[in-house]
């Protein structure tokens, strides 16, 4: 396998070193495709548009020829790759959906009907069918209501159906099929063993409604697939060993140069956190020889690991009596929690997306664009309860947020200033978004 290591042209600049001319097994391909075959290497390196993220597998190089993660298994065309790609930190970047879009005039197994477009039943050639994947990166989740076995103690109403879904004599929630559809980014398949937990144990996907890797696979190959059947146990052993051991994270800026120097802080890097050296968000993590870097680099390297080291600080730092921002984005805490991305005023600045009013047993009404963990509970104390996502790789996988509502890492953190009242000053909104782009 040929490999080597290629460093963007700043970097090369900051950095003082000779670019070397890429190679790769593959043929140069950033989208992987189902079936496609070769090998995912133990480190690979994919640009992004703040330097590089690297994966790394630390059981070592993946034939993924018949490997179960990169082969289509139902009738669509898909694999898991499909929606979690290297180049995208093992997830998904709208960006690169776009670019898909016009390389295969939408016909890649990314953009199938079941949940690639707004709804199954739009015209599946037209862009504005799959408006939402290609402009949010969010696919549709179709989920039965009311949940099965559950009385919900508030009424779900349709007050927007832009994509038409919510009302669908098929697909709709009073139609053939009882589904609510809402609309998410898919979550990363790297770096697992950090995952939010609760006392339950993990909790998948943005309800919660996954309890365990096995599970979440066999529902993805069954729906997102469109499998016929549940995989085979060993089948699921090969997803879950694959997905159970690769990591993904920022290995270099083109702005504060490579992230995973020998002397470099022990936070960064896919490798570090495949070998338990990275630890958690909330650990005490050093910054100090990026506090105040050497006068001997470059004045653009110097200035940014300065803003990098105040950021982790800020990030750590509480806005509130019981929260910081590494309180909410680390193992071991809150399963679920509200933050109002899709509540209120923040619903109604994305009039593409569907409203839902929720009337609450209780007499409170609540305007919605997801109700997220409630459509697995059926209580209104949920509504709008999501798990917490992880802050790894983010440079490779705009937009942000649970319904793609940030565009930019700018956004994600003008958001909880302005949700939370913390009045940051532009400096330190900077430096935030300086320490979120090297994780």
């Amino acid at each position: 396998m040929l490999h080597s290591v290629r460093l963007p042209l700043a970097i090369a600049a900051i950095c003082g070193v000779a670019l070397v001319q890429a190679q790769s097994y593959r043929g140069g391909r950033t989208w992987w495709s189902p079936g496609q075959g070769g090998f995912l290497g133990w480190d690979e390196t994919y640009d992004n548009v703040d330097g590089q993220a690297g994966i790394w597998n630390k059981t070592g190089a993946v034939r993924t020829d018949g490997h179960p993660f990169f082969e289509p298994l139902g009738s669509n065309g898909r694999a898991c790759v499909s929606c979690h790609q290297p180049a995208n930190a093992m997830g998904v970047a709208a960006a690169a959906v776009r670019e898909r879009w016009n390389d295969t005039a939408g016909k890649d197994p990314i953009f199938a009907a079941i949940d690639g477009s707004n709804c199954p039943d739009l015209p599946q050639y037209e862009a504005r069918s799959h408006s939402l994947l290609l402009e949010k990166g969010l696919f549709r989740i179709g989920l039965a209501w009311p949940p099965a076995g559950v009385t919900p103690d508030f009424r779900l109403e349709v007050v927007r159906d832009p994509t038409t879904c919510n009302t669908n004599k098929v697909y709709g929630i009073d139609g053939e099929q009882h589904t609510v559809s809402v609309y998410r980014r898919p979550r990363i398949a790297a770096n697992l063993e950090y995952l939010v937990a609760g006392e339950h144990g993990v909790a998948l996907m943005a309800d919660g409604r996954e309890p365990s890797l096995r599970s979440q696979a066999t529902t993805a190959i069954r729906i997102h697939e469109q499998a016929a059947k549940a995989p085979a146990p060993a089948v699921l052993d090969l997803i879950v060993s694959f997905e159970s051991q690769v990591y993904a994270a920022q290995v270099s800026d083109v702005r504060g140069g490579m992230l995973t120097e020998k002397d470099g802080p022990a936070l960064l890097g896919p490798e570090r956190l495949a070998n338990g050296k990275a630890g958690t968000l909330t650990a005490a993590f050093s910054f100090d020889t990026w506090r105040t870097p050497a006068a001997t680099l470059p004045a653009l390297q110097r200035d940014f690991r300065g803003s990098v080291a105040r950021g982790s600080e800020l990030f750590r730092q509480h806005f509130s009596k019981a929260y910081s921002c590494a309180s909410c984005h680390a193992g071991g805490g809150e399963r679920w929690m509200k933050i109002g991305t899709t509540e209120t005023a923040e619903a109604e600045a994305s009039p593409d997306l569907p409203l839902f009013r929720i009337r609450c047993d209780g007499g409170s009404t609540i305007y919605t664009q997801d109700p997220g963990r409630a459509l697995i509970t059926g209580r209104c104390a949920d509504v709008g309860a999501i798990v917490v996502q992880q802050l790894r790789g983010l440079a490779s996988r705009a937009p942000y947020f649970v319904n793609g509502g940030a565009r930019s890492l700018r956004d994600v953190v003008d958001f909880y200033d302005r949700q939370y009242g913390i009045h940051y000053t532009e400096q330190q909104k900077q430096d935030l978004v300086n320490f979120l782009r090297v994780l």
